[in-house]
């Protein structure tokens, strides 16, 4: 029994708790609150900043909405960043829906709405250039919601937040929302360092538990044993005996069909029913063995190939479990669509006919705004059937109004499936009941590589909707190439470590030399979590170049050779296959010049052969034009196809096989003449009219070397003499040199590291100061660095290559331009082509010559120059400018149709409404920071001209 005093202090406490900001916005919410929610919450009304690490789904955003609400009731601004346009626009609605729209804005650079409002919910660069413009937006600022924090871990986006972390003013209290990082209390730490009194909150329980699965053939089965906790797996849980079972049962009869097996095998939507394929958890380790030695690819005595279940068979049995709505990961746009295609094919209908109407004037008013011969262009008819099935695909290349309206149907529950690339994962608020993943490697951009336990807990945390589920479902679709004990990995860890990707760039150097001294930028630079990390890391550092000094000894041991210096002879065998691949590299550079000399000096009406693939196909030129990369053929084949040739297309060249004549007037869009102008190009063929050609040999496209040079003639000499070459155990010495080889280079990279650790930050900063010297952006003045006319105006431009843009703005490369031909322009120095094999800059108004071609070749050789001087300082090179849109965007803003400017793109209209608003977002900085105004007028005028028909949509 406690005494009065203690009663009274009792009752004075919950007086206080019940008059807090907290209380009155907890009991608006309408449910109950978790405890890491109540403890981040209270640590922000305390006047604390927090930093929340809590997986997807667990309603961590509920503490930036308190924020939210505390800076209204207090009247302080509060402003709630994110790292992607579309969850800015998704915040934006869910905070409108709350406080209403006099009180809420939105700032993403390509869209402003209410930008004084006492909320605004804007992307993290918009935050970083208002912080460096000094803008009176920031005047009575108290709380900044930072959603996604993680993203300081992305090479493009993750600088932009620690500038931003760092340059906030200190009465500004930082709300973190992060996903489960294994080093939470690092980065907290950190935030302590340069915010002040931070506190760490973090959870891994999820509020909806998740049970991990295995689809072999159609049939479900449970991962783990059926005594292990899915909310707690623990670090080496055993696999299900029923799954391993099942896959060698799949392995002897070289198919994934469904095999037998004790009980029903699938996990149905019950606690319960999903553990029917255990009650073996005792033979676990030995049944974890044997899937490591047979799952992946299979017993070796079995060499037929095992593939995923059939995309329309997963989605039945997912439908008949009661496992919809579900997201399907498939890692491919052209995946994601092609599994749209072949559940409507199949003939799967997921919806009553109730939703269906729904589905139907929801997608209708989607797209209300979008002219009727756009729709069209857009397959909107094929897009809104496969919705009413409800089936819907989601991915970056998608049109936004397409992807936004997907959302909301799926949001709805009127979309049961949808077939994702990983972009969806991503912070967009699109739980599911289970997500499906069909394989565990994806394409990183240069490489196919491994999904990471953070990204395999990142996309399968989608699964289970809170309110809604009683759990979340998991499922990995078996084939030969997946093992169990792989998935098991991914599934069970826990560490996902945060590392920053800040670097110094040009932008950030002059406006941290417009506002401070050379040291004291130097010493901001070195507050970020980058260098924070580096010195920490010197340490672990250190203790790996001990053992690889071990190891280089042991190997240089284990090669010695009794008949003479090994090392000797294992560098001239190094330098032996060096030399072999540079040879080969010239001699492949010199097919591509003879490649290109066979498509010169062809004219309209030329019959060229050319190889392709295996057979030689026959071709009419139409138009020969000349681009940055080479000549370039327009021609129409003896299938009637129109085609683009460059050297790149023909690696062999073309041979010329004689002439037919082309009609003055032909219109090649025209299906008619075209098939009546291939038609006279085979009877020629066939008429022996033109020289039957084989088609260039595959060493057409070049001399070839006559013989190996004299270098790799003497090196092979060399080799041949030394004695270590007549040893019957070289070969053997030879694999313990090339270990030596590699451990010594590492050990010295790792020494170089340990050099470089200490102040790293700074001595980049430093390199580009240098870059920025020279350029005359920045100069010495009285022992002081200060920034220049040309800096000023650089430190407003904020691109990737915002150095590049400088750089053309200066040089006056850009000035005789019309509005849409600096639009084009633009283009080259934000877009990106996917892959290396992308087109080339295809026909320009005017030709090579013309306005357009020399701004586009200035441009050009301006980023080559900057490229040779960034190696020369030791800079991180800037990419190459891409000319791969210059065409399609040149014709969009001159007012062609959308058609007409994708086929020109060869781009999803998804894809081409993406790049248009990045173009978008820099005219908007040159409208500003145009050098001469007539540049900045026409900036302005170039946007009207690319925001347009589907451009110009926007859901808020």
């Amino acid at each position: 029994m406690s005494s009065p005093a203690e009663r009274y202090a009792a009752f004075r406490r919950r007086k206080q708790a019940e008059a807090t900001e907290f209380t009155a916005f907890r009991e608006r919410l309408g449910f109950e609150l978790d405890a890491f929610q109540v403890q981040a919450c209270e640590a922000v009304e305390s006047g604390h900043g927090v930093l929340v690490a809590a997986p997807t789904g667990a309603g961590k955003t509920v503490v930036g909405e308190f924020a939210v609400h505390l800076g209204l009731v207090t009247g302080r601004k509060a402003f709630y960043t994110t790292p992607i346009k579309a969850l800015s626009n998704q915040k934006y609605l869910d905070l409108v829906a709350v406080h209403g729209r006099d009180h809420v804005g939105l700032l993403t650079g390509d869209t402003s709405i209410n930008g004084n409002a006492p909320v605004v919910v804007m992307t993290t660069e918009v935050l970083r250039n208002m912080l460096y413009a000094g803008s009176d937006t920031l005047q009575g600022l108290g709380f900044v919601v930072m959603d996604e924090v993680h993203y300081l871990a992305d090479r493009f986006r993750g600088p932009v937040w620690e500038e931003v972390i760092i340059h906030l003013d200190p009465s500004v209290q930082v709300v973190s929302l992060s996903a489960t990082v294994s080093n939470a209390e690092e980065f907290g730490e950190w935030l302590t360092l340069v915010r002040g009194n931070t506190e760490v909150v973090v959870t891994e329980t999820r509020p909806v538990p998740l049970w991990q699965h295995m689809m072999v053939g159609s049939r479900l089965h449970d991962l783990y044993s059926a005594h292990v906790d899915p909310t707690d797996v623990g670090p080496d849980p055993p696999l299900n005996p029923d799954l391993l079972d099942a896959i060698r049962g799949a392995q002897r009869t070289g198919s994934a069909k469904d095999s037998p097996g004790r009980g029903r095998g699938h996990a149905g939507t019950g606690r319960g029913s999903g553990r029917r394929g255990g009650g073996r958890g005792g033979h676990g380790g030995r049944s974890r063995h044997q899937a490591g030695r047979h799952g992946r690819g299979g017993n070796p005595r079995y060499s037929a190939r095992i593939r995923p279940a059939p995309r329309p068979v997963v989605v039945e049995r997912l439908d008949r479990d009661g496992l919809l709505p579900a997201i399907v990961f498939v890692f491919s746009r052209a995946g994601c669509e092609a599994a749209v295609q072949q559940l409507a094919r199949s003939g799967i209908r997921l919806t009553t006919a109730a939703e269906q109407r729904r589905i139907r004037e929801i997608a209708e008013r989607a797209v209300a705004g979008i002219p009727p011969e756009d729709l069209a262009v857009l397959d909107y008819d094929t897009w809104s059937l496969a919705l009413e099935r409800g089936v819907a695909a989601h991915h970056a290349g998608l049109l936004p109004v397409f992807k936004e309206a997907v959302e909301e149907l799926f949001t709805a529950g009127l979309v049961k499936v949808v077939y994702a690339t990983e972009t969806l994962a991503l912070g967009i608020n699109m739980p599911a009941r289970s997500v499906v993943l069909e394989q565990l490697v994806k394409w990183n951009g240069s490489a196919h590589v491994q999904l990471t336990p953070g990204e395999y807990t990142q996309l399968t945390g989608r699964a289970g909707r809170r309110g809604i589920d009683v759990e979340g479902h998991a499922v990995v679709l078996y084939s030969d190439e997946i093992d169990p004990v792989a998935v098991a990995g991914l599934a069970s860890r826990r560490t996902y470590p945060l590392r920053s990707a800040f670097q110094p760039t040009y932008n950030m150097a002059v406006n941290l030399l417009g506002t401070m001294s050379r040291t004291s930028a130097r010493e901001v630079l070195e507050s970020s979590f980058a260098q924070f990390q580096a010195d920490r890391g010197v340490v672990g550092l250190a203790r790996q170049a001990r053992r690889h000094a071990e190891a280089v000894e042991g190997y240089s041991e284990a090669m010695q050779c009794h008949l003479g210096d090994f090392t000797e002879y294992a560098e001239l065998r190094r330098r032996l296959k060096e030399r072999e691949a540079d040879a080969s590299k010239e001699h492949a550079a010199d097919r591509r010049r003879a490649a290109r000399g066979t498509l010169a000096g062809l004219r309209r009406g030329d019959v060229v052969a050319y190889r392709r693939g295996r057979r030689t196909a026959h071709a009419v030129v139409l138009q020969a034009t000349e681009i940055l990369e080479g000549p370039q053929l327009e021609v129409l084949t003896d299938e009637r196809q129109l085609r683009t040739l460059t050297s790149a297309e023909v690696p062999h060249g073309v041979e010329n096989v004689g002439r037919v004549r082309v009609p003055k007037n032909l219109n090649p869009r025209n299906p008619a003449q075209r098939r009546d102008l291939a038609s006279t190009l085979r009877n020629a063929l066939a008429e022996g009219r033109l020289t039957m050609s084989k088609g260039p040999s595959p060493r057409s496209g070049g001399s070839g070397p006559s013989g190996p040079d004299a270098d790799i003639t003497e090196l092979r000499r060399q080799i041949r003499a030394h004695p270590c070459h007549g040893c019957a155990e070289r070969e053997d010495h030879a694999r313990w040199a090339n270990r030596w080889e590699k451990a010594k280079t590492e050990h010295e990279n790792l020494l170089a590291r340990i050099e470089k650790r200490t102040g790293t930050i700074a001595q980049d900063f430093d390199k580009v100061c240098a870059v920025l010297a020279e350029l005359g952006y920045l100069a010495e003045e009285d022992d002081r660095t200060v920034v220049t006319e040309a800096g000023k105006w650089l430190g407003r431009v904020y691109a990737e290559k915002d150095l590049l843009l400088a750089e053309c703005l200066r040089s006056g490369a850009w000035d005789e331009l019309s509005a849409a031909e600096l639009a084009a322009v633009v283009s080259t120095v934000v877009y990106e082509a996917r892959s290396p094999e992308a087109g080339g800059v295809g026909a320009l108004p005017g030709g090579r010559h013309g306005m357009l071609g020399q701004a586009l070749s200035a441009t050009v050789s301006l980023s080559n120059d900057l490229s040779e001087l960034e190696r020369l300082h030791g800079v991180s090179v800037t990419a190459p400018v891409d000319p791969g849109l210059v065409s399609a965007v040149h014709v969009w803003a001159t007012g062609a149709r959308l058609s007409d400017a994708l086929d020109v793109a060869e781009l999803g209209a998804g894809d081409f409404v993406r790049w248009c608003k990045q173009i978008l977002d820099v005219l908007d900085q040159l409208s500003v920071a145009a050098p001469s105004a007539g540049l900045a007028v026409r900036a302005h005028e170039a946007m009207g001209l690319v925001r347009r028909g589907v451009v110009a949509w926007s859901s808020v």
